[in-house]
């Protein structure tokens, strides 16, 4: 097969090495930008038949339409950078609204909480419904947002695997704010001694799902992630989590990005130390540059397989993934919102499944989300369209069939239970997506959401840096890699990755 060059674009692109980027998934897109805006020619290179990677939509008969993945919005504003950075109002592109409340919560001994956006009043409904004081919910929060504070801009925005990363007073001064955080142990540690009821330490727990981990093995560190919803606040963007995806690439497209979808790339090319380009089944390209928005692991076992692999990197446990029943519901429930959680009668039980057994725990906390709440063309008039979801282990040989057909029938009588309605008769359409087809759909390795799960204090450090250090020309992007999983971080991945490349 003959060598080619994708053509240049502009003439600015031509004093800049051209950039592959594996992956239209939402870092590579934010990649994308980021590269574009400082001279570079883009190429994107997307297996799937369009871009967003998880962050994709699909309809089922009925009119039921569906994001198939992430489904929380926090940190709007790096979305909002992007288009800054372009030079455009985001406004003029990307439009979303402040949840509130942002959860309604259900307890398996009955008890009903709603998470609303101010703080205060959050707290107060706590105190009522709990019995904790309103003041320590609040002292808690705090303590939360300067957790966040002292280490966001180092943790976050940085390399951690930059030496200097460290000699910044910046970074000087989170090291030193974090003892006084009283933040060591675990975040289970940390909840159960900040409150005397075991239903409010569940639903801070629960916050160690946002990056894939067990909040019994999860640092006390990851107590900052509450902030992010209740100090920051959570969002809803106009029109359902892909518009996040479809607005970048169209930002990505009139800066000069090009995609090429239904072509996956199968050996990333290296000589001398070197990348040298990609290889797809369509073609060889020259790329003085290639960013790899796949997992770790399949980078390096599928398209580098000449390359001596980071072994100790990826042989961290994987994070937890995910089994997802979407389902056209014929009926609307007025005490449901956007974001639902209907929680386990005992959490730990539930994460010793996950992480300890590798199977599905027959109590499992329960996720809804419905879109149609906020944009009702999501399902026909009179229905609602759920995104039904359960933290499940990384596919690892699991009887997958066995255990969908036991955890599907665990969901319909815990919803059914607390509701007071017979949930299944209502379905009208349903479709299933479980660590297998996430695998397979998103090289995402076993299925895992987030790339290495944080189960130790060390985790942060451990994940694989956004650049390699034997190749040169080879960066990395997305939830594998640092700083970890979920919109926000998979948008900071994108921005350290672009960064780190000079000229």
């Amino acid at each position: 097969m003959k060598q080619t060059s994708i053509k240049k674009r502009t003439s600015a692109s031509s004093l800049k090495q051209p950039a592959a980027i594996i992956g239209a998934g939402i870092a590579g897109i934010a990649t994308a930008v980021r590269l574009a805006l400082k001279g570079h020619a883009v190429t994107v290179f997307e297996a799937q038949e369009s871009f967003g990677g998880k962050m994709y939509q699909f309809e089922l008969p009925g009119a039921y339409r569906f994001d198939a993945g992430p489904s929380l919005f926090t940190l709007p504003q790096l979305v909002d950078d992007l288009f800054r950075l372009a030079g455009r109002d985001p406004q003029d592109h990307f439009r979303y609204e402040r949840l509130d409340p942002i959860t309604h919560y259900f307890f398996a001994d009955g008890t009903r909480l709603k998470a609303w956006a101010d703080e205060e009043r959050f707290a107060a409904e706590v105190e009522e419904k709990m019995g904790v004081p309103a003041a320590d919910v609040l002292s808690f929060l705090r303590r939360s947002a300067s957790a966040y504070e002292a280490t966001e801009s180092t943790f976050l925005h940085k390399s951690l695997h930059k030496a200097a990363t460290y000699l910044s007073p910046e970074v000087l001064r989170a090291v030193a704010a974090l003892p006084g955080l009283g933040l060591t142990g675990t975040m289970h540690q940390r909840h159960a001694k900040a409150f005397n009821d075991p239903r409010l330490v569940q639903l801070f727990d629960r916050f160690a799902t946002y990056n894939g981990s067990d909040p019994y093995q999860a640092p006390a560190t990851l107590s900052l992630i509450p902030h992010l919803e209740h100090g920051i606040g959570a969002f809803y963007p106009v029109g359902g989590i892909y518009s996040i995806a479809q607005s970048l690439v169209g930002l990505a497209e009139e800066l000069g990005v090009e995609f090429r979808y239904n072509e996956p790339v199968e050996e990333i090319l290296t000589a001398t130390g070197r990348v040298t380009g990609v290889r797809t089944p369509q073609d060889v390209y020259d790329f003085g540059l290639v960013i790899s928005n796949m997992d770790v692991v399949p980078t390096y076992r599928r398209l580098l397989p000449k390359q001596p692999a980071p072994e100790r990197t990826l042989s961290q446990p994987r994070s937890s993934s995910a089994l997802i029943f979407y389902w056209g519901i014929a009926h609307e429930f007025a005490e449901l919102d956007l974001h639902n959680i209907f929680f386990s009668q005992d959490y730990q039980q539930e994460f010793k499944a996950i992480f300890e057994h590798k199977t599905v725990s027959a109590d499992p906390t329960v996720y809804v989300n419905v879109t149609s709440k906020k944009t009702p063309p999501d399902a026909p008039a009179g229905h609602e369209n759920w995104f039904v979801m359960v933290n499940v282990p990384h596919h690892q040989g699991q009887d997958w069939d066995a255990l969908i057909a036991q955890t599907r029938q665990a969901v319909l009588d815990k919803i059914t239970r607390t509701l007071g309605v017979a949930v299944e008769p209502l379905i009208r359409a349903e479709r299933v997506w479980d660590p297998r087809g996430i695998e397979e759909r998103t090289s995402s390795f076993g299925g895992a959401l987030y790339g290495s799960s944080s189960n130790n204090a060390l985790a942060a450090f451990l994940r694989h840096p956004n650049f390699s250090r034997q190749l040169e020309g080879l960066y990395f992007c997305g939830g594998s890699v640092h700083p970890g999983g979920g919109i926000p971080l998979c948008l900071l991945s994108a921005k350290i990755a672009a960064e780190l490349i000079k000229g």
